[in-house]
């Protein structure tokens, strides 16, 4: 019997190490459960702001805390499964603008979603955090679940008790509770004037949930202007994006923007040359050969002993 056993786990490690090699050869993206592999998701951007797809693996530099890291696995095309997790703020700071944040989540989706692969759940928050729908691949379950994503009501309001909007310990529920769960591109697009009252999570909470859970932040500044730092911040330590709905800019194209980096990304891999002792985070940098182009990454993650 155990010869048995040591022959099946020697096979399967073939099958892995097989499989990898292939991977290697070929510039496909695989992730292993025997080899830690350290993956990175990355939008490169020219002086215009314009998406890059035409790059190569060569034409990429990743370091691990300052020291160069080998990329064995690679890929232009991402179709990894996307996990998206709309997240609106439904305070009373956002009565006026909510109804254009429902109607753009709505074609967003739309455009968006594919119910074979894709999944997204669609969180709120004020004075609670609520997941009126919880994660699902059925566009028709989201369209109804928007409909009714709204500022409290009065009677609501009257019984308040506690902060007004917990948006720290929203992308905590939505990173520890949802995300660390999911494989492959993962996403959470705040909608918010990035307000933040009554959160038991810090800001640097909220950064660190995202990180451990491998999940970018995209925000979406909407109905105000003093929590842009806020949002900037969570946007560029997670890999995401941040845009700030203005005349010229309107929500229904920052939705188009965040759709084509979605699908624009390029996925890289490497094995640390460094193993695990203790865990914690590591700093990464992503860099491109090519002078003037801008590098959309994470900026570390979390190392599992």
């Amino acid at each position: 019997m155990r010869n048995r056993r040591d022959f099946l786990k020697l096979s399967a490690a073939l099958t892995v190490a097989g499989a990898a090699a292939r991977a290697q050869q070929e510039g496909d993206a695989v992730f292993s459960t025997d080899v830690k592999v350290v993956s990175v998701l990355a939008t490169i951007l020219d002086k215009q702001g314009r998406i890059i797809h035409d790059l190569s693996k060569d034409d990429f530099q990743i370091s691990e805390n300052g020291r160069p890291q080998t990329i064995k696995y690679f890929s232009r095309d991402s179709d990894l499964p996307l996990t998206i997790g709309l997240m609106v703020d439904t305070s009373m700071s956002q009565v006026q603008v909510i109804a254009a944040e429902r109607g753009a989540s709505f074609r967003f989706l739309d455009r968006i979603l594919r119910e074979d692969k894709d999944q997204v759940f669609v969180m709120q928050f004020d004075m609670n955090v609520q997941t009126p729908q919880p994660l699902t691949s059925s566009r028709q379950q989201l369209e109804k679940a928007l409909v009714y994503v709204d500022t409290p009501t009065r009677a609501e309001l009257r019984s308040q008790v506690g902060g007004g909007t917990l948006l720290f310990d929203a992308v905590v529920n939505a990173s520890k509770n949802i995300m660390t769960k999911r494989q492959g591109r993962k996403a959470l697009i705040i909608m918010s004037d990035g307000g933040e009252n009554g959160s038991d999570a810090s800001l640097t909470d909220a950064i660190e949930a995202a990180q451990h859970a491998d999940t970018m932040i995209y925000s979406i500044l909407f109905g105000g202007t003093e929590g842009r730092g806020i949002l900037q911040r969570m946007s560029r330590e997670t890999g995401g994006g941040f845009f700030e709905v203005t005349k010229k800019q309107s929500i229904d194209q920052i939705y188009d923007v965040i759709q084509n980096e979605l699908r624009g990304q390029y996925s890289l891999g490497y094995v640390s040359d460094e193993p695990v002792r203790i865990s914690g985070f590591r700093k990464l940098q992503l860099t491109t050969k090519t002078k003037g182009l801008t590098v959309q990454a994470r900026d570390r993650y979390w190392a599992q002993r």
